[in-house]
């Protein structure tokens, strides 16, 4: 599995969420969230910032530059 995808995964759990639950939040589809947890796609530049957002982590962290 790829960074980005254990680190989504990891902070939407960390914040109690469902895939649609942040998916509502993020305006994209449930369905997204399964691909892009289990590494089969990649989200967008916009995307990833509003994930970023939405968990309250940052960009870095999200793609595996930085911890926090």
């Amino acid at each position: 599995m790829n960074k980005f995808a254990e680190r989504l995964k990891e902070a939407r759990l960390e914040m109690g969420l469902t895939r649609r639950e942040l998916a509502e939040r993020c305006g994209t589809l449930e369905r997204n969230f399964s691909y892009w947890e289990l590494g089969q796609r990649e989200c967008d530049f916009d995307m990833l910032i509003k994930l970023a957002t939405v968990l309250n982590v940052s960009v870095d962290y999200l793609i595996g530059k930085s911890d926090f």
